[in-house]
């Protein structure tokens, strides 16, 4: 798999830097769902690189913590730099660059469900769906506020793992994934929860982008890889990255005949940044 993604990275023109790097950034957060995002930022900081001659190692942040623990320690200065959504809290704390590196995906949300439920939501309008299902979050994900807003009864819990657990016995009716999220999610717990599947007709859509933070005292870094991101959208590159990792859900969402619930976002600033979904959708 490193393999692949070295020479499919090589084909957008990212390449390692041949001497020591100026700075190493350690990010926030990982594991197999963010890859995309830390493959963006390499691609920024490449752009970066060849146009101003400075270079950059990145490190994953070794420690499991929440997303709030994680603003804390960018504060705090052992983390470097984070990709999540945005929310007020957050550009109180940390400094964002305003540029939606997820092309909109994020916010376009299938469910995970029980097999046993496939029917029952099928059959359901859109107002029942709404009424009478459960939905389950990791309390500190930033659509808990979105759809509570729009008339979601949302259950929380403060462990990730656990709410595939708590799906499958029944304890919340659906988990709101991102649909580059949930297949990848669902794979990887085949063996212990056979159970859950996705939902297949509904699907919910808010705009919701993806940002870098990195510390208020690093406007530097945060220019750097605004430049960089630039950049990679100029020349196209960032584009084919896109599609490096999206490509298969490209092509399921085109044969989809989902139903596409439209929430409104009221976590959004005025100064967030645009959606822009074509690349994908419509």
């Amino acid at each position: 798999m490193c393999r692949l993604l070295s020479a499919l990275l090589a084909a957008v023109g990212i390449t390692g830097a041949a001497h020591a790097a100026d700075r190493t950034l350690n990010y926030y957060p990982v594991g197999p769902i963010y890859e995309y995002r830390w493959k963006v930022l390499e691609l920024a900081l490449d752009h970066v690189r060849q146009a101003e001659g400075a270079t950059f190692d990145l490190q994953p942040f070794s420690q499991d913590v929440s997303q709030n623990r994680a603003v804390s320690l960018l504060q705090a200065g052992s983390i470097d730099i984070i990709a999540l959504g945005t929310n007020a809290e957050r550009e109180a704390r940390m400094l964002p660059i305003r540029f939606d590196i997820s092309r909109g995906v994020v916010g376009y949300r299938v469910f995970l469900i029980s097999a046993s439920d496939q029917e029952r939501i099928a059959r359901m309008d859109d107002e029942a769906f709404r009424t009478d299902l459960t939905f389950g979050l990791n309390a500190q994900w930033a659509d808990v506020s979105i759809m509570r807003a729009n008339g979601y009864t949302v259950l929380t819990s403060s462990d990730y793992e656990s709410l595939f657990g708590m799906l499958a016995a029944h304890r919340f009716d659906a988990l709101p994934r991102g649909i580059g999220e949930a297949t990848v999610e669902l794979n990887a717990r085949q063996d212990t929860y056979p159970q859950l599947t996705i939902e297949k007709t509904r699907a919910l859509f808010f705009p919701y982008p993806i940002y870098f933070w990195v510390n208020h005292k690093d406007a530097q870094l945060a220019a750097q890889i605004e430049r960089g991101l630039n950049a990679a959208l100029a020349d196209d590159s960032l584009r084919k990255l896109f599609e490096t990792y999206y490509a298969s859900m490209i092509k399921d969402l085109r044969r989809s005949q989902r139903r596409v619930i439209r929430l409104d976002n009221p976590l959004l600033s005025p100064e967030a940044a645009a959606i822009d979904t074509k690349w994908w959708w419509r």
